[in-house]
């Protein structure tokens, strides 16, 4: 590709490089503030039970919250016909508000669960009553274990939200004899917050034309080789297998490689592996911790799980992650396999 793009795209990273924030600690004590002890990022049942039984809110205070949000969400075409706000009605964490991933997203792109605007983020918040400095604990179904929980807490991050943590997991919070309780959603919020319009934090974010740019630079002397982790299943990122989306074919893009989201979750409970699992997964396949990344998958929900692993993993450089949120839907319906931006293997 021209130097001027492939500028362009080094200069993204280096400036996300330049401007991370650095978030405070989330432990705090002293009258009218919190008690949270939920510094880590992937936390456990242990840890967030001990978080919400320290900060028990009240209608009157005005103190930063600990708050369990429900990311449930299935596939459209689920065999069993379940939905996300259904399995949050029969059970969920006690006080937990529900994200519909659905309904989160920019409504006037042809391609699922693309980032909505940010007054469209703010007005979710609010509506899910929660606040800009509350502690938000993402979780998923008991059904699936981690699957669309870091896709909503990616979104969180990427809109600036400091508070953010997922839960590992809320199979093990049921197994584990923790409490529950079922409800309509309706019942949950008690009254709408107040969230101000936040700013995207593009450096966590690849668009379609900055992932062609990747693509069309794989190999090419001078390049920066940025890596690109599909999360599909090896099937359909060899093109062996099909798509689930009816004519849309499968493949991978120019140089990728497959790391899918099941060998990143433990086969029995659905948590999400131990970080020095991680770090040898990602070290048998080649990932290079010294170079940019880039997460994709289908839709963009499980490429956060890459990424979530990458972080839990140690690996890498954090502000050298990014997530294409197109991923495979948008990529399949913009280039084609004539153009050499399509890879099957033989």
């Amino acid at each position: 590709m021209a130097l001027s793009r492939l500028a362009r795209v080094r200069s993204s990273f280096a400036k996300a490089r330049l401007t991370v924030p650095i978030r405070p600690r989330a432990h705090m004590s002293g009258a009218g503030s919190r008690q949270l002890n939920l510094e880590p990022y992937i936390v456990t049942p242990k840890d967030l039970s001990a978080a919400l039984t320290k900060n028990v809110p009240t209608k009157i205070s005005t103190a930063p919250r600990v708050i369990p949000l429900c990311a449930a969400w299935f596939l459209p075409n689920d065999p069993q016909g379940r939905t996300g706000r259904r399995v949050f009605e029969e059970k969920r964490i006690p006080s937990a508000r529900f994200f519909d991933l659905d309904a989160v997203k920019d409504h006037g792109s042809p391609y699922p669960h693309m980032l909505p605007s940010a007054e469209g983020f703010a007005k979710a918040m609010q509506d899910i009553g929660i606040r800009k400095d509350d502690e938000v604990v993402v979780y998923d179904t008991q059904e699936l274990g981690i699957f669309s929980a870091p896709r909503v807490a990616w979104t969180l991050k990427v809109f600036g939200h400091q508070g953010v943590h997922i839960l590992n997991n809320f199979r093990l919070w049921v197994q584990q004899g923790y409490p529950t309780e079922s409800g309509k959603v309706e019942a949950v919020v008690e009254e709408p917050s107040h969230y101000p319009a936040p700013t995207l934090d593009a450096a966590k974010v690849v668009d379609f034309s900055g992932m062609k740019e990747i693509a069309q630079d794989h190999g090419k002397e001078g390049s920066e080789g940025i890596q690109v982790l599909d999360a599909r299943s090896s099937g359909r990122w060899a093109g062996t297998d099909p798509e689930p989306r009816p004519g849309l074919s499968s493949g991978h893009m120019p140089g990728s490689i497959s790391v899918p989201v099941s060998e990143l979750l433990h086969p029995d409970t659905g948590a999400l592996l131990p970080g020095e699992e991680l770090r040898r997964l990602f070290e048998s396949k080649g990932v290079d911790p010294e170079r940019p990344i880039v997460s994709s998958c289908g839709t963009g929900v499980t490429a956060a799980v890459v990424d979530a692993a990458l972080g839990e993993a140690g690996y890498g450089h954090p502000e050298a992650r990014r997530l294409y949120d197109g991923s495979w839907t948008e990529w399949a319906q913009r280039v084609t396999e004539a153009d050499g931006l399509i890879r099957k293997e033989n």
